[in-house]
């Protein structure tokens, strides 16, 4: 059972600022009814100061608290100083919000991204939360640099689970996941190229070869692929997709997932399909 401050409770059960703005100066929308979330935010802007906020929202407790706290923080707020509201300052003024429940505070600063954007027909990067130290933020929900993450790497961490044991990193909406998998095989790569692999982490980079490169190449075609086993440089997997019973598709199949592995794992790797 989640643990939600006080806060959460109270901007849940009594939001502020519910509704829309009759011709408002922006509008903004972030989420999506198909991922249980969406936020559309109003803004009355006067002279740069955004004079009034409303908001309609579908999705859960947090979603509303964290959309309710939002409009009462920038009511009265420059546009300057409204860019700089991170989804961590969102969170911080409801007195946190549970890992899996902070993609709700990225959602309502998505939301007053998009209206600035809006407002002003051209994009308006939000500084203070696009780098951290100089490094690109990947996960935004806990603001984890790609620094950090290649930090991780360099300990060690050679899966998205240990990525996110070590930084937080992808603990809440899991957008980041493909980005993180992208630095995790590009640094495995500089870091180990010229080591021997153990045959545990052969295993590992094999798999993250597959759900990162060739699964999603797979997936273009309505294809699909299954990692069975490895023994030695025998690398056992099951190819699925309309195609996968015809015996030249098959090996066409066979053939690229081969290649890959090869080219980013070991050029001795022998494809066997189950």
């Amino acid at each position: 059972m989640w643990e939600y401050s006080d806060k959460v409770k109270d901007h849940f059960k009594n939001p502020r600022n519910v509704g829309s703005i009759e011709n408002a100066d922006a509008i903004g929308e972030a989420g999506a009814l198909s991922c249980g979330d969406k936020l559309k935010l109003y803004l009355k802007i006067d002279n740069n100061i955004i004079t009034d906020a409303k908001f309609q929202t579908f999705g859960c407790g947090s979603a509303v608290a964290a959309s309710s706290i939002l409009t009462e923080m920038i009511i009265g707020k420059s546009l300057d100083e409204a860019k700089k509201i991170t989804n961590k300052q969102i969170a911080d003024a409801l007195d946190g919000l549970p890992p899996e429940k902070m993609h709700c505070s990225v959602m309502g600063r998505e939301a007053l991204e998009d209206a600035l954007k809006n407002y002003f027909g051209e994009y308006e990067a939000f500084e203070e939360d696009e780098e951290k130290e100089g490094s690109k933020i990947i996960c935004h929900c806990f603001s984890v640099s790609e620094k950090e993450i290649v930090e991780a790497v360099h300990k060690g961490a050679r899966t998205f689970e240990d990525v996110s044991k070590l930084t937080s990193a992808g603990l809440a909406c899991g957008r980041c996941r493909s980005a993180i998998l992208n630095i995790i095989n590009e640094n495995v790569k500089n870091n180990d190229e010229k080591k021997p692999l153990t045959p545990i982490q052969k295993i590992v980079k094999i798999s993250n070869i597959i759900e990162t490169v060739i699964a999603p190449e797979l997936e273009k075609d309505l294809g699909g692929i299954e990692l069975i086993d490895v023994k030695d440089n025998d690398v056992y997997v099951k190819l699925q997709g309309q195609c996968s019973s015809c015996v030249n598709a098959k090996k066409t199949l066979k053939n690229f997932v081969e290649f890959k592995l090869r080219e980013l794992v070991d050029n001795s790797i022998n494809v066997i399909d189950v």
